[in-house]
Order: C-alpha cells, then structure tokens, then sequence
C-alpha cells in the first residue's frame, strides 16, 4: 500500500482500558469508513494495543474496509454470547462489584491455569495471520504500528515496533529497534496484573503498557518520515471526575485512571512545548507543529465493567465510539 500525498497526515494513539476500548473500535470504524486523511501511524496499549494492530493489519493488506470489518469481528467475537459465557462473565462482573461489599482474598494468577489469555490468543489469531504481519513488518509505505509494554524488571517501558526507530539521537544510519510487533508482544501490552500473569519475550518479563505508556505518543511524531501532521488519541480514562472516590472499587478505578493519564498528559506536554519551540523559530526541519486533537470516551462506567464482556455493553460502547468520530470528523 503505497503512500499517498495531498491528504492530511495523521496518527492515532489508542488508549487502553479493556472492554471500554470496544469504544475505540466504534471510533476507528467511522475514521476508517468516513476520513479522507491519511493515516501513517498508530500506537496503542493493552485494548488500545489490539484496536491499532486490527486497524493497521487491515490497512496493510490493503484496505480500510477490512480493518473496519476486523473490528467488528474481534469485539463480537470478543462479547460473551454463549450460556456459558454469560455465565461465566457475569460471576466475573459481579465478584469484581463484589468487593465494594466485602473484603475479597486477591487470586494469584500464577495459581491457576492461563484460561484468559489462551482465550484472548485464539480470538487474534482467528483475526489476524501473524506470519503475514512478520511479513509486512519493516516496509516503509505502511503505517508505523507501535505496541506500548512495561519491562517488569527494569520498570522501563518498552516499545515494539512495526519498523525500526531512529536512535535517541535521531540517526537514521543506526536505527533502533524496540522490537517487532508478535502476538506475544500485544499479549505482553494487554497482561494486566493481577488478572494475568507477566508475558516472557525478548529474554524479559512484560506486563500491560498501563505504568509506562497509556498510549505511546512521543515515537509517533519523533518516527522518520511521512511525519503526522496531526496526532489524534481516542482517550478512554476520564481526565476529571465529578464526585469524590469513596468505595475501594472507585478508588482502585481513579488510581488506575490517574497513572493511565499522567503517561499520556506528560507525552502530550512534551509535544506541546517542540510545537511552542517551532512557533518562535527555536527548532527547524525536522521538527513541526502538530495539531493534537482527542475523541473522549465521555460515558462514567465503573471498573467493573473493563472486564465485562456483556454483547449490550460491547455494541452500546462501539456505537458511541461511532458517534463520537462523526462529531470529532464533523
């Protein structure tokens, strides 16, 4: 898919959030189906993760149709449909609400079998053909495809990328490779612990990109050339919240939207004061302004819910991510 020129650049950033980023797959849909722009990169964590490789797999086999018709397929596959399924989900739900009420022992996931992430293992690769994405991976007319983690070890966030990165003194003669984008990469940005265990890859222990990069932002407009000239991020956690936290269920919630966003608000920041330095003449080619703009998932779910993968949750979320593109494109 060769780039094309005479459209707006744009990268998108997808927050992560689990089930909540069934909203990000309704905004990529509209973006996908009803944008003119031209999209050279994305970069997600953990849900956002999933939602940016769907969307650059199907544009990298040459069609936003089919990265629009990916994400209808993985979230209803995704929904939980069957008897047992519901079942199963809303024993998961409620125990999750559970803990407002009563004190519940924390479960090991190192304890039990690894049913989550096997289930989550069998719905990528019966959307997505990871021989094929090694295949595309490296190609410069394809989209920039970033996959946020967080070395458990270390505490140093880790990028895995669709193609090599310039180094941290923007040579292209030795690029950097933060590590190609493989099922277990994206398994390794959606391991939220306590739920699932770390993902062993690269000699190392990852968990969800959440504590470090929520969504990677920085290496999107820092990437070399096409550059966005706007970067779009499709924010799940709420920047504000109108009442006090007061059960341990809505704290729990806050913090974790609090460390989501201190990682995207300090990436944004940094983009802000390279567009102020462009703007006084303080900083030439390569740099460049660039416009940033946010879809705002605007809904106040409970945490609960992240995990809840109810078909009437999943559509209800989509179609608000559908509308919110509309408005955001409008």
């Amino acid at each position: 898919m060769a780039m094309k020129s005479g459209r707006t650049r744009v990268a998108i950033a997808c927050q992560g959030g689990g089930s909540h980023t069934a909203f990000t797959a309704g905004a990529l849909q509209h973006l996908l189906r009803y944008g003119n722009q031209e999209i050279v990169a994305l970069s997600g964590t953990s849900g956002g993760a999933i939602c940016a490789l769907l969307t650059w797999y199907g544009l990298a086999r040459g069609s936003r149709d089919e990265a629009a018709a990916l994400l209808e397929k993985f979230w209803t596959d995704n929904s939980a449909t069957s008897p047992f399924g519901r079942l199963q989900n809303d024993a998961l739900v409620g125990l999750a609400r559970l803990q407002d009420v009563v004190g519940l022992p924390t479960i090991n996931p190192y304890d039990y079998p690894e049913f989550a992430r096997q289930e989550l293992t069998r719905l990528l690769r019966e959307s997505v053909d990871f021989d094929q994405v090694a295949r595309f991976q490296g190609n410069g007319d394809l989209p920039l495809l970033l996959v946020g983690a967080v070395d458990v070890r270390t505490g140093g966030h880790k990028l895995f990328s669709s193609r090599p990165l310039p180094d941290s003194k923007g040579s292209s003669a030795k690029a950097r490779r933060a590590g190609d984008v493989t099922l277990e990469a994206v398994l390794a940005s959606a391991a939220v612990p306590p739920f699932f265990r770390a993902v062993h890859t690269e000699g190392t222990w990852f968990w969800d990109g959440l504590f470090s990069q929520n969504p990677p932002v920085r290496d999107l407009v820092d990437a070399p050339d096409p550059r966005p000239r706007e970067l779009w991020v499709i924010r799940i956690n709420p920047r504000s919240r109108d009442e006090e936290p007061t059960t341990v269920a809505e704290i729990v919630d806050r913090r974790n939207e609090l460390s989501g966003n201190l990682s995207l608000d300090q990436e944004l920041y940094f983009i802000q004061k390279v567009n102020a330095w462009v703007s006084q003449g303080l900083l030439s080619k390569p740099y460049q302004t660039i416009t940033v703009r946010e879809i705002p998932l605007r809904e106040d779910l409970d945490l609960a819910s992240k995990l809840d993968r109810d078909p009437r949750l999943i559509n209800r979320l989509m179609e608000q991510g559908r509308l919110a593109a509309e408005e955001f494109l409008g």
